[in-house]
């Protein structure tokens, strides 16, 4: 579509182009009449919730952004990677806390707002339609809905459980309307993850049990409906959305060959990366250029390396020798490339089945019943290690099942924000950059418990656009 649409999307001014990888959505501007016109048969919703898929894969939102993306900024923003000096230093200022209202991730909020909106014009017109698979692509909706809004909530408010008083605080604005111009304020942090839930839950029950490829289906929308309850503290209903997941973890010999892309074992929502229909070269947010010539951005932090036992699988599959100049890096592979390539070009992955078990773990443990908890834990276990560790219990338990969600899910998008919803700092080790520890370290060392920099402030263009939008205490 070469028609550009300029909307203010309540919390921010967003000047861009909706369009979809669908050229029959392209034809038609995108404005009321327009959009009339598109959304009037079974075809043109397929084609509507398709484009809100691709939203997902914008730069900013989960793409390889110099500036930060969901794709990069919770690994970054944590102790999972360390700064390389041959790199361009990309994304530095969340690394070392230098964010303000002037530097922020505005593009990871105009995206996610801007799905937002595609995903509510979709809802709106699908009231008076009642064609072919409208309960699906209504759940479809909701979920992205979902899924947009809690990334933006745990970014840029606090978690329900980080703090005691964080259910009052400023949450996010949670956006139900297909309407440009209307400018809300933010809800409190229990409200927003309330309508968070509502809308997954409704998703849930509505959503095909299985979708087309690049597509959720009702086990995605499990797993991050127990990811969203653990967060609220809600832990049996974490424990429930855990056990409605069907697809088994992904097994020790298919660890690897999940992420080259020539397993799916384990997937429960990919969107596939293919030359000619994407092809973006994802991976950059790590690294670039050749095994043996690499300019890492990012490397796996001496301490994390260190934490991955020698028969556990994911240390072959994450993370790969790589140098440069006689310089040795663990360079982080989990983005680097299908087999035998090194041009970040691998599918997105969303949602994995270890995610469920891992969840239900953390969630039984906190219900206070460490045998189902340590079996919900052994689940992903024995799948990853030749002699698995079990066993644990009490606080030995609770820490197990921490450091195997570290493990599991390093480079994967959620390092900082469990840090964050426990109520911990962020604390790295001196080690540098380079393979052995030696080099030059993170500059930063210490993001401590409780600090404002958890909750990524406002942009000031956010600000100005909206004036019932409210800044993040300490900005």
């Amino acid at each position: 579509m070469k028609n550009t649409v300029k909307i203010l999307i309540t919390v921010i001014l967003f000047a861009g182009t909706f369009a979809s990888c669908d050229k029959d959505l392209n034809q038609i501007p995108f404005d009321e009449f327009a959009t009339e016109q598109a959304f009037i048969t079974a075809q043109d919703f397929e084609n509507g919730i398709r484009g809100v898929y691709v939203s997902l894969t914008a730069g900013s939102f989960y793409g390889s952004s110099d500036a930060g993306s969901m794709l990069s900024a919770p690994d970054v923003l944590a102790d999972n990677v360390t700064i390389s000096q041959d790199g361009r230093f990309s994304k530095q200022y969340l690394h070392r806390y230098n964010y303000n209202a002037g530097s922020t991730m505005l593009g990871l909020y105009r995206n996610a707002y801007a799905l937002i909106y595609k995903a509510n014009q979709i809802l709106f017109y699908a009231e008076n339609f009642e064609g072919e698979n409208k309960a699906n692509i209504v759940a479809e909706a909701k979920a992205l809905r979902a899924l947009a809004h809690f990334n933006v909530a745990a970014m840029f408010a606090k978690i329900p459980t980080q703090s005691g008083d964080a259910g009052g605080s400023l949450g996010v604005a949670y956006v139900t309307e297909a309407d440009p111009l209307i400018e809300p304020a933010r809800l409190t942090v229990s409200e927003t993850y309330a309508l968070i839930a509502q809308d997954l839950e409704e998703a849930a029950a509505g959503i095909n049990a299985t979708n087309p490829e690049g597509r959720m289906g009702r086990d995605a929308v499990n797993i991050l409906l127990s990811r969203v309850y653990l967060y609220m503290g809600q832990w049996q209903n974490a424990v429930n959305a855990a056990n409605a997941v069907s697809t088994p973890v992904a097994s020790r010999d298919n660890v690897v060959a999940v992420w080259e892309d020539s397993s799916r074992d384990g997937l429960t929502f990919y969107i596939p990366n293919e030359v000619g229909v994407l092809g973006n070269s994802i991976g950059v947010t790590w690294s670039q250029g050749s095994l043996t010539s690499l300019i890492p951005e990012y490397v796996a932090s001496f301490e994390l390396f260190n934490l991955y036992a020698d028969d556990d699988i994911r240390k072959e599959a994450y993370i790969i020798p790589g140098s440069n100049g006689g310089t040795q890096y663990n360079a982080i592979k989990k983005l680097l490339g299908r087999e035998g390539q090194v041009n970040g070009q691998v599918d997105y992955k969303f949602f994995r089945a270890a995610e469920a078990q891992l969840n239900k773990a953390e969630a039984l443990f906190n219900l206070g019943n460490e045998p189902a908890a340590r079996q919900a834990l052994d689940a992903v276990r024995t799948k990853r290690y030749l002699t698995p560790p079990s066993g644990e219990t009490g606080t030995a338990l609770r820490d197990a099942i921490r450091l195997e969600r570290r493990l599991e899910f390093a480079f994967e998008y959620q390092r900082f924000l469990d840090l964050k919803r426990w109520g911990l700092p962020v604390q790295r080790t001196a080690a540098g950059d380079e393979a052995d520890g030696s080099g030059t370290p993170s500059e930063v060392l210490t993001l401590p418990a409780g600090s404002n920099k958890f909750q990524l402030p406002m942009a000031l263009e956010s600000l100005d656009a909206n004036p019932n939008l409210v800044q993040n205490p300490g900005y």
